[in-house]
């Protein structure tokens, strides 16, 4: 998000903090850092961003005072990514890395070969923190069968798949 450097420019640290809150769905809200409904400390968001809570603060600060920051930042929601815990709810993984993520219906076609291999998606994420490095995450009921993992390799904008 280019505004995150204008805003942030010359503040690295409080940058990290700000990205970090983005990254993980954390909004604030009367110049308070919240996951959902959960009021966080500055001492803990400092600490999973690696910083001090003084940069916390002035992070928070600084995106309370931006207009724009802080209507943005009022609405993010933390969602619960399943791809790590996949297994244990008889799902699998594929993580698609794009051969550029702006080419559209990537995830159309990939949803068609899930469609002709009769699997559903239980979730799909297209993460895409800096705008350079994009990758999708589906999260799949069941396992791809075999036969159909040449078809998802040669859907359109796919660079490489891996699957987990």
């Amino acid at each position: 998000m280019e505004r995150l450097s204008e805003v942030f420019s010359g503040f690295p640290m409080q940058e990290m903090v700000a990205r970090m809150m983005l990254r993980l769905g954390t909004s604030v809200r009367d110049g308070k850092a919240y996951c959902g409904p959960v009021e966080l400390s500055d001492v803990a968001v400092g600490r999973a961003a690696g910083a001090d809570r003084r940069v916390a603060r002035s992070a928070i600060n600084r995106i309370s005072k931006d207009r724009e920051l802080s209507m943005f930042y009022a609405n993010l929601k933390p969602i619960a990514l399943l791809s790590d815990v996949a297994h244990q709810i008889g799902c699998s993984v594929l993580e698609i890395l794009p051969t550029d993520a702006k080419i559209p219906g990537i995830l159309a076609d990939v949803s068609a070969v899930a469609l002709a291999a009769g699997i559903s998606i239980r979730q799909a994420v297209i993460d895409d923190p800096d705008g350079k490095s994009a990758h999708l995450l589906i999260v799949l009921d069941g396992n791809l069968p075999a036969e159909f993992i040449p078809a998802m390799r040669n859907c359109r904008g796919v660079a490489s798949l891996i699957l987990r």
